[in-house]
């Protein structure tokens, strides 16, 4: 059903662009219908094609690095991982009017986690963890080291230092800033020594999917890489809590300079998220200051 979607056309892109494109470069496809999806990402717009693909387009030029590298290594990671994800069926080139690289994927059934939709939330952590260790078992060699291309997941927090610092400056009084100062120093600190592994870079519930309950495949590897996997823990502060973050954290069996360069990169997106909420979205303020809390509280302990 499309009744509950918002107007086609985000960032200039919409269902008449994508029929252009397809029929232009994918002629044995231009008869199929191209509808938008429910549940669509900020990075890119995601259009179902037909009843067995989709068709995704990166909404600006930061995010169309992806195509490509998503192209090359999604086939190559799929037989390490335990769960299902995006398989490339063609790469599209820029045309009709659209600048960046596109591609078509095949459809993969499933709708995002939530807690609702999840029977057992430490069953489903355990899930996760084992797929971030699959991920991390996979083969790195010659893959794309952390950088620009994943927006530095999978380096070190520290390139978001003057960021967070001048977020924290604003959100003074508003946050226990610190108590994060001292969460974001200490991840600074506790700098990566490991072996260079395969990330995903942005595991959150959105990234998920799930039928009757059980994880059934990881989607959107745009800011995946090779490096330190510490990002990918992120989760346990966003979506798990009490048993299931406990599950989590026993699976996924990293060591505490991780968990603590953890700690920075939940604490640096809750803090960027919160400061451009704080005053006009108070249910996601809500969210995140949560959030915040979880990892202060997790510091100390």
């Amino acid at each position: 059903m499309t009744d509950h979607l918002p107007p086609d056309g985000r960032a200039g892109i919409d269902a008449a662009l994508v029929k252009r494109l397809i029929a232009d470069q994918f002629p044995q496809w231009r008869d199929l219908p191209v509808t938008p999806v429910q549940v669509d990402g900020w990075d890119n717009r995601t259009y179902r094609l037909g009843e067995e693909m989709t068709v995704r387009l990166p909404t600006a030029a930061g995010y169309a690095p992806a195509v490509d590298k998503e192209h090359r290594w999604l086939p190559v990671l799929a037989p390490w991982l335990p769960v299902a994800v995006p398989e490339p069926l063609a790469k599209g080139a820029p045309g009709a009017g659209y600048p960046f690289e596109w591609s078509v994927r095949r459809w993969l059934e499933g709708e995002t986690a939530s807690a609702g939709r999840i029977d057992d939330l430490p069953a489903f952590a355990v899930a996760v963890a084992e797929f971030l260790l699959a991920l991390q078992s996979a083969d790195a060699t010659d893959g794309p080291r952390a950088g620009a291309h994943s927006f530095h997941r999978g380096a070190s927090p520290a390139h978001y230092d003057d960021e967070t610092r001048r977020t924290l400056a604003a959100l003074d009084g508003r946050v226990d800033t610190a108590r994060a100062t001292a969460v974001w120093d200490a991840a600074l600190k506790a700098t990566w020594q490991g072996a260079p592994v395969w990330f995903h870079g942005d595991l959150a519930s959105g990234n998920l999917l799930v039928r009757e309950g059980r994880l059934t495949a990881v989607i959107d590897f745009g800011t995946s890489g090779v490096g330190d996997p510490a990002c990918d823990l992120v989760i346990a502060w966003t979506m798990f809590a009490g048993e299931s973050r406990k599950a989590f954290r026993a699976t996924v069996r990293q060591d505490p300079a991780t968990w603590a360069r953890a700690r920075g990169w939940a604490l640096w997106k809750a803090l960027i998220v919160l400061a451009g909420v704080i005053d006009t979205d108070k249910a996601q303020a809500a969210e995140q200051l949560h959030v915040i809390d979880e990892i202060l509280t997790d510091h100390q302990t």
